[in-house]
Formats: structure tokens, C-alpha cells, sequence
């Protein structure tokens, strides 16, 4: 006679989102995830090494825009995770997964550093956009106001940066 363990089992996920679908969705949450934690990361290093006469607006600037992509990453993991997958969350997988390459060892010049932010924001857009079409297609609309608030914050951040390069 089996000796009963006390465990009852984790039913299955019925959320109305098939397992094929909320795997693709996780795998391209992963990938923003990864992104957004790899420019927090740029961004935190940049406000703590910029200098020069826009030290003070720059070094401003980059810790709002760290601290909303620190507060970024949870609810994407969050995502993940209600979709019944395990969320990255080690350097390593974030470096497998993301697009945006990490800070320079050496800090640039302040100007480069905008410079550099500014793609980081466009690559990070670029990941939530491909998502759009199996989020769609898999009527996944939560998944769907989170990349449209993503979206929204990532291209308006690249546009402020992009303003400060312009002459």
C-alpha cells in the first residue's frame, strides 16, 4: 500500500492560452526581460560615472530612467511566470538573451553615453514589437497592455534622448 504523501498536485494552467502559445509568449517576455534588466544596468552605470558641464541633468536623468526599468522588470517576470513558465534571472541568461550589448568597461564620454542609451531604448522597443503577432494571435491581452506601456515608455525615452544629440 503507497504511503500518501500529503501533496496534492498543481492543476493544469486553463487560462485560455494553450501551452504552445504561452511558451512562445514566455520565451519572447524572456528576451524583453533580459533587455530591460541589461539597459537598467547601462543606465544605473552611466548615472554613477557621467561627467562633464551636463554632469548634473544627465546624472539626474539616468537615475529616473534606471529606477523605471528597475520598476519594469517585475511585472515582466511576473508575466512569465503567471504564463507557468520560470522567468531568467541570472547575468548569464540575461546575456544569452538579450540584444542590447552591455555597458562598455570603459565609461564614454557623456554624449556617447546618451548615444548609447538611445539604441539600448530603440533595441528594447524592437523586442517588445516582435512580440506583438503571437501575443495577438493567442487573444493574450494582458501580455498585450504590458508590451503597449513598455512600447510607450521605451520609444518616448529614446526621443528625449535623441533630442539632447540633436544641434
Amino acid at each position: 500500500m503507497a504511503k500518501a504523501t500529503g501533496k496534492v498536485a498543481a492543476p493544469t494552467i486553463n487560462i485560455g492560452i494553450g501551452e504552445k502559445d504561452r511558451a512562445a509568449i514566455a520565451k519572447g517576455l524572456s528576451k524583453l526581460l533580459a533587455d530591460t534588466y541589461t539597459l537598467y544596468l547601462t543606465t544605473h552605470n552611466f548615472h554613477w560615472n557621467v561627467t562633464g558641464p551636463m554632469f548634473n541633468s544627465l546624472h539626474a536623468m539616468f537615475m529616473a530612467q534606471y529606477t523605471e526599468l528597475w520598476n519594469a522588470v517585475d511585472p515582466v517576470a511576473e508575466r512569465i511566470r503567471s504564463l507557468g513558465h520560470p522567468a531568467p534571472g541570472s547575468y548569464a541568461q540575461f546575456g544569452k538573451l538579450s540584444s542590447v550589448p552591455d555597458a562598455p568597461a570603459t565609461p564614454p564620454k557623456a554624449m556617447e553615453m546618451v548615444r548609447i542609451l538611445v539604441q539600448g531604448h530603440e533595441a528594447v522597443a524592437r523586442t517588445a514589437r516582435e512580440l506583438f503577432t503571437v501575443v495577438d494571435k493567442a487573444g493574450d491581452e494582458p501580455t498585450a497592455d504590458l508590451l503597449t506601456q513598455r512600447l510607450t515608455v521605451h520609444e518616448q525615452t529614446a526621443w528625449m534622448l535623441r533630442s539632447i544629440l540633436e544641434d
